[in-house]
């Protein structure tokens, strides 16, 4: 063999390569038969008529006559939700603001005067605290807490409320009203004078000595009533006029 032949050899190597790859890529692609088109009918589920009503009869839509039977949605009514098995009496604005230490309680102050207060405790006997609750209703006084029912507002209006049942009755938390009138013990009855004010004031006695007339003890309203009027001749008009209320000989 000569050098010479090699190279021409080596050089006709890619050319024949080109050759067979451009041969393959102009192979034409495989055609599709008859026998192929039946086979793919054969593996796709056949719909029926038969599947078609039996679709229908499982999902039909409603004839007009069974909408018109069926009842038209209604909207909610809000007045017959249903209401509560109690409703509470007392007015809890009125207990809270007698803790407003800033100013005038406003239960008290707006009445004029005369003003007939009673100093009591929800813990104080029941058949005491019962007593003066038919009283103040009577006579149109005011009876006066220091404080909440074991420091719950909720406790307070419970407590009140079977105290005072259906009777309409003032009552008012006003702590300043016990250092105002110097009350120390319950009961207190106090009288306050007409013409009397009575100043904004916190912790101590800030109420005229000749503005009201006080007394304590376990007694009724109408007696401490009748001290008043025999022992303070001043305040006997005041006196007079809430015995007439309840009733009793003045």
């Amino acid at each position: 063999m000569r050098a010479t032949e090699h190279p021409r050899r080596r050089a006709g190597l890619p050319a024949l390569a080109l050759l067979l790859a451009a041969a393959a890529q102009a192979q034409p692609a495989p055609a599709v038969g008859e026998a192929d088109i039946k086979r793919a009918r054969r593996q796709q589920p056949q719909v029926t008529e038969r599947d078609i009503e039996e679709a229908r009869r499982r999902h039909r839509a409603p004839t007009d006559a069974e909408l018109r039977r069926m009842a038209p949605p209604s909207t909610p009514r809000i007045d017959a939700l249903p209401a509560p098995v109690t409703r509470d009496t007392v007015d809890l604005g009125a207990l809270a603001r007698g803790f407003d230490a800033a100013a005038q309680p406003p239960a008290l102050a707006a009445a004029p005067p005369p003003r007939l207060l009673v100093f009591i405790s929800l813990s104080m006997p029941e058949a005491t605290l019962a007593r003066l609750a038919d009283q103040a209703a009577r006579s149109r006084a005011v009876l006066v807490l220091r404080g909440l029912a074991e420091g719950s507002m909720t406790r307070t209006v419970t407590r009140v409320r079977q105290l005072v049942g259906a009777q309409l009755v003032a009552v008012q938390v006003d702590p300043q009203a016990f250092d105002r009138y110097a009350v120390a013990s319950v009961p207190t009855f106090v009288l306050v004078h007409t013409g009397a004010s009575s100043p904004s004031c916190v912790g101590s006695l800030c109420s005229n000595g000749d503005a009201f007339v006080k007394a304590a003890g376990d007694v009724s309203l109408d007696y401490a009533l009748a001290r008043f009027r025999s022992a303070a001749p001043a305040f006997a008009p005041d006196a007079k006029r809430f015995l007439e209320r309840l009733g009793a000989r003045p």
